[in-house]
């Protein structure tokens, strides 16, 4: 019976995660719409280069509004209140999956600045020590790894192939 339970709030949990994906791309097509009003119309046409857009996106926002309704009418009032601890849960389930996201945001971010041997060093060591297991041999083996794909391949690219890869500033 429990596991009945957990399978249904998870479902409730979904749809209101997509209740919410709905309400974003809404504000996405609404904004677009608008966006598609400033495009400047050109005398050779009768509506006027913005038209289409317009109605890709009104006919987009439509279609979103009653998915929307359709949603808040699916799910019970009740599932709203649980939502933040299952997203919390979620997050906490799929802890490392995100840090690597969130390392690797930081290191398409930090490439240009710093530079590409540095950057990929320390993203590697991060990246892989947090991965592997903690003993000697794994540690040596991910600084050995980390310089040899850091430093190795931007050798490799200058030396070889010709090609600079970001120096940083």
């Amino acid at each position: 019976m429990s596991e009945e339970r957990d399978q249904m709030l998870t479902q409730q949990a979904g749809e209101i995660a997509r209740l919410l994906s709905y309400v974003a791309l809404l504000a996405v097509s609404i904004s677009m719409f608008l966006e598609a009003r400033t495009i400047p119309t050109s005398r050779f046409e009768a509506l006027g280069a913005g038209a289409f857009p317009m109605l890709v996106h009104a006919l987009l926002s439509l279609l979103l509004i009653s998915a929307i309704i359709g949603a808040v009418r699916r799910i019970p009032t009740e599932a709203y209140p649980r939502f933040a601890s299952q997203v919390v849960m979620w997050v906490q389930a799929r802890r490392l999956v995100l840090l690597m996201f969130l390392c690797l945001i930081v290191y398409v971010t930090a490439m240009p600045m710093i530079g590409y041997p540095i950057t990929t060093l320390i993203f590697l060591l991060v990246l892989l020590l947090t991965l592997s297991p903690r003993t000697k041999a794994a540690v040596a083996l991910s600084v050995v790894l980390a310089l040899v794909f850091s430093y190795g391949l931007n050798w490799l690219f200058a030396e070889v192939f010709n090609v600079f890869l970001p120096r940083g500033r």
